[in-house]
């Protein structure tokens, strides 16, 4: 008999549960996804609402929508929803700077069975045509270019290097370039054409020459022209460049016989120092080469750390270091700094050692 009530026990616990759970609210959209089609990046914001009715027997109850992207941003119905009466989910989407096809999300969280629901959005974005503000955003009285700095990335002292940056004349009145060129002497400066005509493109070319130049790592000069414009008629702008040595290609044997820098270690960190404790740590390197090595240069990445090598010309198989000093003064928290070391190891030409510290400022 016992075993007869449990069985029935069994069978009607979960029939019980799953009438439980078809009670109470309900939701159900028209639809759960909306094609924008094709929307126009330029016409701004588009929106879509989805209506949904309560098909159950208790007040429905929209408690969150989560879209999937920042680009879209949600409304909908803050009310109960009486069972038989509808309400609805706002999505609208932001086509600012996303070209391109687009499929999004938005989750419903509500009081129904079950909790959580999707409805999706796509469509594809046509992008705005671009403006020369667009291309061009930097200004610099009546001219406008991309940037301020005219940056040549890595250049190494093989030979001279020649680049173009576009220039527009903003204005209404032809603007021509001076010759009165301020420039350090291994940068030169053309104008094409010297004389621009209104709302028209032209070019400034620079040449950079670093064959003569001794100084390896990040260079930043400065060059200043002068133009006819009655007012702001000064420009400056920065020419930014990398320098490495040049080394010709090299045969495997020609680089089995090269010199070789080798750092026993690249990192060493300080640990706490009191703020204004100025400390010092010695690189150990080595030439595991089979020729000559020298140490051109070394350059810390701030005036507050300087390094200082021991040797700069070591024989196959000798070993020297590099002591770097780091002055905390006026530093707080957190620091780390690295040393360039440029060499004549034509395998790694640059190498970076790094020193870490914890500044502690006392009371």
């Amino acid at each position: 008999m016992k075993f007869s009530s449990l069985v029935i026990a069994l069978f009607i616990l979960p029939l019980s549960y799953a009438l439980a759970q078809n009670e109470g609210s309900s939701i159900k959209f028209n639809e759960t996804s909306f094609d924008f089609g094709d929307i126009k990046e330029s016409d701004g914001n588009v929106n879509h609402k989805f209506e949904f009715t309560n098909n159950g027997t208790a007040p429905l109850i929209v408690q969150n929508v989560r879209p999937s992207c920042g680009c879209t941003s949600t409304g909908w119905t803050k009310e109960p929803v009486k069972p038989g009466e509808t309400g609805f989910v706002t999505a609208v989407y932001n086509p600012k700077n996303r070209p391109g096809k687009f499929n999004k999300s938005l989750t419903i969280v509500s009081n129904a069975n079950p909790a959580q629901m999707r409805i999706y959005i796509k469509g594809n974005v046509e992008p705005k045509p671009r403006s020369i503000e667009d291309d061009y955003p930097t200004v610099m009285g009546g001219l406008r270019v991309k940037y301020r700095s005219f940056n040549f990335g890595k250049l190494t002292t093989e030979k001279p290097v020649t680049k173009t940056f576009n220039v527009y004349n903003n204005t209404d009145e032809e603007i021509s370039f001076l010759d009165e060129l301020k420039t350090p002497d291994h940068i030169k400066v053309k104008f094409s054409p010297q004389t621009l005509a209104p709302k028209t493109l032209g070019a400034i070319e620079v040449t950079y020459d670093p064959t003569e130049i001794k100084l390896f790592g990040f260079k930043s000069d400065l060059v200043v022209l002068k133009t006819t414009e009655s007012t702001n008629n000064v420009k400056d702008f920065r020419v930014v460049a990398s320098l490495e040595e040049y080394f010709p290609p090299l045969t495997a044997e020609q680089l089995a016989s090269a010199p070789k820098l080798k750092f026993d270690n690249t990192v060493y960190d300080f640990g706490n120092i009191k703020q204004g404790e100025s400390v010092t740590t010695d690189f150990v390197f080595t030439n595991t080469g089979k020729s000559e090595l020298n140490i051109r240069q070394t350059r810390a990445s701030c005036g507050c750390t300087v390094s200082k090598p021991e040797k700069s010309t070591l024989a196959p198989g000798e070993q020297s270091t590099i002591k770097v000093t780091f002055n905390s003064a006026g530093r707080r928290g957190i620091q780390q700094k690295s040393i360039s070391v440029f060499s004549n190891d034509p395998a790694n030409p640059t190498q970076r050692i790094t020193i870490k510290a914890r500044v502690e400022i006392e009371g």
